[in-house]
């Protein structure tokens, strides 16, 4: 009867595996596509709604480092030079892997509370219901479910075994846990990079932008011999567009990835409690 256990738990971990594995390829095809579909959109963005000649006096849209002036928002972001659409581009890929990140963490953390689902499964193990355990799991449904889930089977099966020890027995069923651990935290910690390079990255860029405004803001003053007020203004207007785009974007993206890396440490606590529960209760339980 073991032996038929352990045939069926075998046959479980591929599809464990195969899901985790067709998990990964389709973030990976994600983020190969809203990169490049976030820097196009920028740049759309920048030429029809930020160049719209409605942004400018007299409905004429000035070239980088013209004398149009715009009458709105808009019309400044786009006296901001060719770092602009960059700019945009990082802040709409912090909003895409934001909407992203949200959405599968919050299926991550399941239906119901780890705490809570922790205590009931604890309360069924205390009466040897292992079957109203593992209901529970279907009915949690997050990444703490799933690795309760995986304990408990190797927990049914080991009650059920009769040539191990205990100890030998306890360390199976933290063997289990800890390999369906290696399949789910990737897929909560998946595209946090983004984040973390974004918020320097955005940063930099505007550090650029503000350089390259400085530059065409003074040789424009020195071109006209140190009277054309005009035109300092204009360069350093560029400068601070692009330093104000590249800061709150950094910002935003610090901002979001410490909010999720927060989550995640809460359903990895969620975890380690999984391993714990399910081991004492073993080791109390089927001396």
């Amino acid at each position: 009867m073991a032996e038929t256990k352990s045939t069926v738990s075998a046959s479980q971990k591929p599809a464990t595996a195969g899901h985790a594995t067709k998990s990964k390829r389709g973030g990976n095809l994600f983020a190969a596509l809203a990169v490049p579909i976030c820097l196009i959109v920028a740049i759309l963005f920048y030429i029809f709604v930020l160049g719209n000649p409605a942004n400018f006096a007299g409905g004429v849209r000035g070239g980088i480092g013209s004398e149009a002036k715009a009458i709105n928002y808009f019309g400044v972001m786009y006296t901001g030079g060719p770092i602009v659409p960059v700019l945009v581009s990082l802040f709409l890929m912090v909003i895409t892997f934001t909407i992203e990140r949200l959405l599968t963490i919050s299926k991550a953390k399941g239906k119901i509370k780890p705490t809570e689902f922790i205590r009931r499964v604890q309360y069924h193990l205390a009466n040897r219901n292992i079957d109203a355990a593992l209901a529970e799991c279907d009915k949690q449904r997050g990444s703490v479910g799933n690795v309760m889930r995986a304990g408990l089977l190797k927990y049914k099966e080991m009650t059920e075994n009769t040539e191990l020890t205990t100890e030998q027995k306890v360390l199976a069923i933290q063997n289990e846990i800890e390999e369906s651990t290696t399949l789910e935290l990737p897929m909560l910690e998946k595209n946090l990079v983004f984040f973390a390079t974004i918020a320097p990255v955005a940063v930099l860029f505007g550090l650029l932008g503000t350089v390259l405004g400085m530059i065409r803001a003074f040789r424009a003053l020195g071109a006209s011999g140190g009277t054309d007020s005009s035109q300092l203004a204009l360069g350093i207007s560029e400068a601070l567009v692009n330093t104000a785009l590249g800061i709150s974007t950094s910002v935003l993206a610090v901002i979001m990835y410490n909010y999720f890396t927060t989550n995640i440490d809460g359903i990895t606590y969620g975890i380690d409690e999984t391993g714990y529960t399910l081991t004492r209760s073993f080791a109390a339980y089927y001396k």
